[in-house]
């Protein structure tokens, strides 16, 4: 039974495809990046894994979405969701500004801790431990916003110093480029730290449901003065079904902001057939 809604939010629909799909064939990654902005899609969004602890054949995201900047003109594009306490925050920085200028304004920076942490971190020598990690995410998007600034900017955290420091060119977007914080429904820190940004991408240790994003969407609004340009991300895989998609428009209700399409594998026909039939 469908439930009566008042939608508040205009939908926005984007790709959202693991970097160790297609066997990791970065030009394939582009190809359907140009489908997804000729079909019509509103984002093409790249998962950040550097090794998930087999032997994927994996894409590096931020190359690869170097190209799709330079071939697409509409559609946002980024990471969901970059490990940054496994980055330097500097680098990160340089190259979400490259990649923002680059885009012409078009960059959306996903944020997390990553996992699985023993493969992700682990097996290069980097602290697997989640407290540490956590710390290490604060500090770094503190970075971020301080060297995006293009004003002098120093810092002396408990893991990272900085001389000062003036970084130029600054991003194309105002105040920032827009950053989205991951966090696992029901863990409340995540949630708090992506209150002090542009959006949360929520995770789950089980499908997240209705009233989960309910509930998601009032815990952000009682950390956050308003809710106005805030995104809410949800995840799923539609059949181009009006009627057996509507559990979409349901979920715009709750305040979701976007919906992205999970494509995971190396169905690159079948991926590029969805695509070509637009979000909806």
């Amino acid at each position: 039974m469908t439930r009566r809604i008042d939608l508040c939010t205009t939908m926005k629909y984007g790709v959202y495809i693991s970097n160790y799909a297609l066997q990791g064939n970065p030009i394939k990654f582009l190809e359907l990046a140009m489908a997804a902005e000729d079909a019509k899609w509103d984002g093409f969004f790249i998962w950040d894994h550097n090794y998930p602890g087999k032997d994927e054949l994996i894409a590096d995201p931020w190359i690869t979405l170097a190209a799709i900047a330079a071939h697409t003109e509409r559609i946002r594009i980024g990471t969901t969701v970059t490990p940054l306490p496994r980055r330097r925050p500097q680098k990160v920085a340089r190259e979400v500004t490259t990649l923002d200028i680059l885009s012409k304004g078009r960059f959306i920076l996903g944020v997390g801790l990553g996992g699985p942490a023993d493969a992700e971190y682990g097996s290069f020598g980097e602290d697997t431990d989640l407290r540490v990690r956590a710390e290490k995410l604060d500090e770094s998007l503190a970075i971020l916003e301080g060297l995006w600034s293009g004003k002098p900017f120093s810092f002396c955290g408990k893991h990272y110093s900085i001389d000062e420091v003036i970084f130029n060119p600054r991003p194309i977007q105002r105040p920032r480029v827009p950053i989205w914080c991951a966090g696992t429904w029901p863990i409340k820190a995540p949630f708090r730290r992506a209150a002090r940004y542009d959006g949360v991408f929520p995770l789950g240790i089980e499908d997240l449901q209705f009233d989960d994003y309910v509930n998601i969407a009032k815990y952000v609004r009682n950390h956050r003065e308003s809710m106005k340009d805030f995104d809410i991300v949800l995840m799923g895989r539609s059949t181009c079904d009006a009627e057996k998609d509507s559990w979409i428009d349901e979920f715009a209700a709750t305040g979701a902001t976007w919906y992205v399409e999970v494509m995971m594998g190396d169905d690159f026909d079948g991926f590029l057939e969805r695509i070509a039939k637009g979000p909806r």
